[in-house]
């Protein structure tokens, strides 16, 4: 038995088969899921589990390079949007993309981890950096 870490097999598998410029997407409850991408739906109930607790322990085993964002987040979640900001270095290249433009980009996503998250637009696609 593991004693701490990411428990889910599948999400832990998921973030060790990423190399250097693959895409994850770690999304609110209602951000669509393309039938391509693989997924791991880890909402039980609304706010169950929260975005950011599950981004926090994504982000303590991944190499991020860079994220996507969509720009609607700024206006309609700003608090959120500060949360999100919060966690990365100030040098993270961060790119905003209009919301219709960002669900175009999960298709090419190696996966999604899906929260319970009700907050609008906080899903973000990390793009896996190289850890040497």
């Amino acid at each position: 038995m593991l004693k701490g870490g990411i428990l889910n097999p599948q999400m832990a598998n998921l973030l060790a088969e990423l190399g250097h410029k693959d895409t994850i997407v770690v999304s609110d409850a209602g951000l669509p899921m393309p039938l391509e991408v693989e997924r791991v739906d880890l909402a039980w109930k609304p706010n169950e589990p929260r975005y950011l607790d599950v981004l926090k322990e994504v982000l303590k085993s991944l190499v991020v390079e860079k994220i996507i964002l969509a720009e609607e987040l700024k206006t309609v979640s700003p608090d959120m949007h500060k949360e999100i900001i919060d966690l990365f270095p100030e040098d993270m290249e961060i790119e905003y993309v209009p919301h219709v433009m960002f669900k175009e980009k999960t298709k090419q996503a190696r996966g999604i981890i899906r929260t319970g998250e009700f907050t609008p637009y906080p899903s973000i696609i990390l793009v896996s950096g190289c850890a040497y």
